[in-house]
Protein backbone atom coordinates (compact mmCIF):
# COMPACT_ATOMS: atom_id res chain seq x y z
CA UNK A 1 0.00 0.00 0.00
CA UNK A 2 2.76 2.48 0.71
CA UNK A 3 4.61 1.96 -2.81
CA UNK A 4 0.88 3.07 -4.15
CA UNK A 5 1.24 6.34 -2.49
CA UNK A 6 3.87 7.45 -4.95
CA UNK A 7 5.17 10.73 -4.48
CA UNK A 8 3.99 11.72 -1.46
CA UNK A 9 3.83 15.90 -0.47
CA UNK A 10 3.04 16.61 3.32
CA UNK A 11 1.95 20.10 4.72
CA UNK A 12 1.64 20.98 8.32
CA UNK A 13 1.53 23.46 10.52
CA UNK A 14 4.08 23.36 12.79
CA UNK A 15 7.35 20.77 13.18
CA UNK A 16 6.52 18.25 15.13
CA UNK A 17 2.99 17.83 13.14
CA UNK A 18 4.50 15.87 10.16
CA UNK A 19 5.96 13.24 12.45
CA UNK A 20 3.00 12.75 14.71
CA UNK A 21 0.93 12.14 12.39
CA UNK A 22 3.09 10.49 9.20
CA UNK A 23 6.72 9.95 10.63
CA UNK A 24 5.90 5.76 10.15
CA UNK A 25 4.73 6.72 6.81
CA UNK A 26 7.03 8.91 5.57
CA UNK A 27 9.82 6.54 6.72
CA UNK A 28 8.44 3.74 5.11
CA UNK A 29 7.48 5.83 2.04
CA UNK A 30 11.51 7.18 1.64
CA UNK A 31 12.08 3.13 2.23
CA UNK A 32 10.34 1.97 -0.77
CA UNK A 33 11.97 4.48 -2.80
CA UNK A 34 9.08 7.44 -2.86
CA UNK A 35 9.78 10.84 -2.74
CA UNK A 36 8.14 12.69 0.47
CA UNK A 37 8.61 16.05 0.58
CA UNK A 38 7.07 17.95 3.70
CA UNK A 39 5.86 21.65 4.20
CA UNK A 40 5.69 23.25 7.93
CA UNK A 41 3.82 26.73 7.69
CA UNK A 42 5.19 28.17 11.02
CA UNK A 43 8.43 27.25 12.97
CA UNK A 44 6.53 26.53 15.93
CA UNK A 45 8.06 29.62 18.42
CA UNK A 46 4.88 29.70 20.82
CA UNK A 47 5.13 26.09 21.44
CA UNK A 48 6.08 26.14 25.15
CA UNK A 49 4.29 26.63 28.35
CA UNK A 50 7.74 28.49 29.43
CA UNK A 51 8.18 31.37 27.25
CA UNK A 52 10.81 33.00 29.38
CA UNK A 53 13.27 30.46 28.90
CA UNK A 54 12.21 30.01 25.59
CA UNK A 55 11.56 33.19 24.02
CA UNK A 56 9.17 33.21 20.31
CA UNK A 57 12.64 33.82 18.31
CA UNK A 58 14.63 31.65 20.44
CA UNK A 59 12.18 28.84 20.51
CA UNK A 60 11.99 29.07 16.26
CA UNK A 61 15.89 29.23 16.17
CA UNK A 62 16.08 25.49 18.12
CA UNK A 63 12.75 23.65 16.64
CA UNK A 64 14.72 24.18 13.25
CA UNK A 65 17.60 22.79 14.01
CA UNK A 66 15.48 19.77 15.63
CA UNK A 67 13.07 19.93 12.76
CA UNK A 68 16.21 19.00 10.57
CA UNK A 69 17.50 16.18 12.59
CA UNK A 70 13.50 14.46 12.85
CA UNK A 71 13.35 14.73 9.30
CA UNK A 72 16.87 13.36 8.24
CA UNK A 73 15.82 9.93 10.78
CA UNK A 74 13.15 9.50 8.58
CA UNK A 75 15.25 9.84 5.34
CA UNK A 76 13.06 12.96 4.16
CA UNK A 77 15.44 15.44 2.59
CA UNK A 78 13.07 18.18 0.86
CA UNK A 79 11.56 20.55 3.41
CA UNK A 80 9.94 23.85 2.91
CA UNK A 81 9.42 26.40 5.04
CA UNK A 82 6.36 28.48 4.77
CA UNK A 83 7.59 31.47 7.18
CA UNK A 84 4.16 32.77 8.66
CA UNK A 85 4.27 33.24 12.69
CA UNK A 86 3.03 30.50 14.98
CA UNK A 87 -0.53 31.30 16.03
CA UNK A 88 -1.30 33.75 13.59
CA UNK A 89 -1.98 31.81 10.10
CA UNK A 90 -5.79 32.61 10.12
CA UNK A 91 -4.31 36.35 9.74
CA UNK A 92 -2.67 35.46 6.85
CA UNK A 93 -4.43 36.40 3.31
CA UNK A 94 -5.29 32.87 1.76
CA UNK A 95 -4.39 33.52 -1.41
CA UNK A 96 -1.14 34.03 -0.69
CA UNK A 97 -0.90 31.09 1.40
CA UNK A 98 -3.09 28.92 -1.49
CA UNK A 99 -0.74 30.27 -4.13
CA UNK A 100 2.52 29.33 -2.28
CA UNK A 101 1.21 25.81 -2.05
CA UNK A 102 -0.20 25.63 -5.34
CA UNK A 103 3.39 26.29 -6.52
CA UNK A 104 4.80 23.57 -4.61
CA UNK A 105 2.16 21.12 -5.78
CA UNK A 106 2.81 22.34 -9.34
CA UNK A 107 6.63 21.69 -8.71
CA UNK A 108 6.72 18.30 -6.64
CA UNK A 109 3.62 16.76 -8.91
CA UNK A 110 2.54 14.82 -6.01
CA UNK A 111 0.44 11.24 -6.30
CA UNK A 112 -1.05 11.63 -2.52
CA UNK A 113 -1.23 14.57 -0.17
CA UNK A 114 -1.26 14.78 3.01
CA UNK A 115 -2.28 17.28 5.52
CA UNK A 116 -5.24 18.19 8.38
CA UNK A 117 -8.81 17.68 7.80
CA UNK A 118 -11.06 20.41 8.69
CA UNK A 119 -10.90 19.40 12.36
CA UNK A 120 -7.04 19.74 12.84
CA UNK A 121 -7.19 17.18 14.52
CA UNK A 122 -7.04 18.59 17.82
CA UNK A 123 -8.84 21.82 16.80
CA UNK A 124 -6.11 24.30 16.35
CA UNK A 125 -6.81 26.85 14.46
CA UNK A 126 -3.37 26.79 12.65
CA UNK A 127 -4.20 23.19 11.68
CA UNK A 128 -7.72 24.05 9.96
CA UNK A 129 -6.00 26.98 8.21
CA UNK A 130 -3.64 25.25 6.62
CA UNK A 131 -6.01 22.18 6.06
CA UNK A 132 -8.31 24.96 4.13
CA UNK A 133 -5.10 26.37 2.14
CA UNK A 134 -3.85 22.45 1.23
CA UNK A 135 -7.50 21.66 -0.24
CA UNK A 136 -7.71 24.83 -2.11
CA UNK A 137 -4.25 24.35 -3.31
CA UNK A 138 -4.92 20.79 -4.27
CA UNK A 139 -8.24 21.81 -5.98
CA UNK A 140 -6.07 24.21 -8.23
CA UNK A 141 -2.63 22.53 -8.79
CA UNK A 142 -2.87 18.54 -8.40
CA UNK A 143 -1.90 16.48 -11.15
CA UNK A 144 -5.20 14.49 -12.13
CA UNK A 145 -5.30 11.41 -10.51
CA UNK A 146 -3.59 12.47 -7.28
CA UNK A 147 -5.41 12.03 -4.32
CA UNK A 148 -5.81 14.40 -1.03
CA UNK A 149 -5.94 12.88 2.38
CA UNK A 150 -6.98 14.52 5.65
CA UNK A 151 -5.28 13.08 8.95
CA UNK A 152 -8.07 11.17 11.13
CA UNK A 153 -8.45 9.31 14.04
CA UNK A 154 -10.25 6.22 14.22
CA UNK A 155 -12.92 5.53 17.21
CA UNK A 156 -10.94 2.91 18.52
CA UNK A 157 -8.09 4.86 19.08
CA UNK A 158 -10.31 7.70 20.29
CA UNK A 159 -11.22 5.83 22.98
CA UNK A 160 -8.35 3.70 23.78
CA UNK A 161 -6.61 7.18 24.54
CA UNK A 162 -9.05 9.30 25.78
CA UNK A 163 -7.75 9.32 29.64
CA UNK A 164 -4.62 10.47 28.11
CA UNK A 165 -5.64 13.00 25.83
CA UNK A 166 -7.76 14.75 28.41
CA UNK A 167 -4.85 14.68 31.08
CA UNK A 168 -2.83 16.43 29.12
CA UNK A 169 -5.01 18.86 27.49
CA UNK A 170 -4.42 17.96 24.26
CA UNK A 171 -7.50 18.50 22.50
CA UNK A 172 -9.69 22.02 22.19
CA UNK A 173 -13.76 20.97 23.64
CA UNK A 174 -15.78 19.49 21.10
CA UNK A 175 -12.46 17.39 19.43
CA UNK A 176 -11.26 14.62 18.81
CA UNK A 177 -13.83 14.15 15.85
CA UNK A 178 -13.74 10.49 15.37
CA UNK A 179 -13.74 9.45 11.73
CA UNK A 180 -15.65 6.09 10.41
CA UNK A 181 -13.81 3.29 9.49
CA UNK A 182 -15.32 3.17 5.88
CA UNK A 183 -13.38 6.54 5.50
CA UNK A 184 -10.46 5.83 6.12
CA UNK A 185 -7.98 5.71 3.03
CA UNK A 186 -4.89 4.82 5.24
CA UNK A 187 -5.34 2.97 8.76
CA UNK A 188 -1.20 1.85 9.69
CA UNK A 189 -0.54 -0.07 13.09
CA UNK A 190 3.48 0.44 12.22
CA UNK A 191 5.79 -2.28 12.71
CA UNK A 192 8.59 -2.34 15.67
CA UNK A 193 11.24 -1.31 13.74
CA UNK A 194 9.19 1.90 12.00
CA UNK A 195 7.67 2.72 15.81
CA UNK A 196 10.91 2.97 16.84
CA UNK A 197 11.97 4.67 13.98
CA UNK A 198 9.57 7.16 14.58
CA UNK A 199 9.94 7.52 18.27
CA UNK A 200 13.77 8.58 17.35
CA UNK A 201 12.05 11.28 15.29
CA UNK A 202 10.57 12.95 17.93
CA UNK A 203 12.81 12.37 20.72
CA UNK A 204 15.25 14.96 18.35
CA UNK A 205 12.26 17.23 18.42
CA UNK A 206 13.42 17.57 22.40
CA UNK A 207 11.69 20.81 23.16
CA UNK A 208 8.00 19.20 22.46
CA UNK A 209 8.70 15.78 23.36
CA UNK A 210 11.01 15.08 26.43
CA UNK A 211 9.08 15.99 29.11
CA UNK A 212 6.39 13.94 28.38
CA UNK A 213 8.43 10.99 26.90
CA UNK A 214 9.65 11.36 30.47
CA UNK A 215 6.47 11.63 31.83
CA UNK A 216 4.71 8.60 30.31
CA UNK A 217 7.44 6.73 29.75
CA UNK A 218 8.92 5.19 26.18
CA UNK A 219 7.32 2.21 25.86
CA UNK A 220 3.81 3.98 26.50
CA UNK A 221 4.56 6.86 24.49
CA UNK A 222 5.74 3.78 21.61
CA UNK A 223 2.19 2.82 21.82
CA UNK A 224 0.75 5.87 21.78
CA UNK A 225 2.33 6.93 18.59
CA UNK A 226 2.17 3.43 16.96
CA UNK A 227 -1.10 4.34 14.44
CA UNK A 228 -1.55 6.55 11.50
CA UNK A 229 -4.51 7.38 9.95
CA UNK A 230 -5.65 9.25 7.10
CA UNK A 231 -9.53 9.82 5.51
CA UNK A 232 -10.65 9.87 2.65
CA UNK A 233 -11.77 13.01 1.48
Amino acid sequence: MIAELGTVLGVWAHPDDEAYLSGGLMALARDAGSRVVCVTATRGELGTPDPVAWPPDRLAAERTVEMARCLEILGVTEHHWLGYRDGECARVAPSEAVDRISELIDDVRPDTVLTFGPDGITGHQDHRTVCAWTTKAFDRAAPRGSRLRYAALSGPRVHRWKDLGDSLGIYLPGYPVITPADRLAIDLELDADTVARKVRALQAQTTQTAGLIATMGVQRYTAWVREESFAVV
